[in-house]
């Protein structure tokens, strides 16, 4: 997708589909879309690269875990930081921790970028 914030929206729609299609239970579901919606966000907002560079979401159901892995043309890794009261913005990577059973990241292959994943416990 392009790196632009429409396409945070777009990723949410398709990712909610695919966990209907799936069956995964509507809690499971509802925290993938919302952890994906950050870490996209991250990869629009964050990730400085040359324009036309893309970010990719995908979602692999594997036995009781649902992985959702979003991947950007940065070098930069994510940094959990503390927001204050006031802040905007800040409080995603608390989000992914709190919700996440697992996540993390590694480097794209061929030494472009990285993949940010988040995992989730189905029940």
């Amino acid at each position: 997708m392009p790196r632009d914030p429409r396409s945070v929206g777009r990723s949410r729609s398709l990712l909610a589909e695919q966990a209907r299609a799936w069956k995964v239970p509507d809690d499971v579901a509802d925290a993938a879309v919302l952890l994906l919606s950050e870490l996209m966000t991250n990869a629009v907002r964050h990730g400085r690269v040359p324009a036309g560079r893309e970010v990719g979401a995908r979602c692999v159901l594997d036995g009781n875990v649902f992985r959702v892995e979003v991947a950007d043309a940065s070098d930069a890794l994510p940094c959990p930081r503390e927001a204050g009261p006031d802040d905007e913005s800040g409080r995603g990577l608390a989000l992914v921790e709190l919700l996440a059973d697992a996540w993390g990241t590694y480097p794209r292959p061929y030494g472009i970028g990285k993949t940010v994943w988040i995992e989730l416990a189905l029940p």
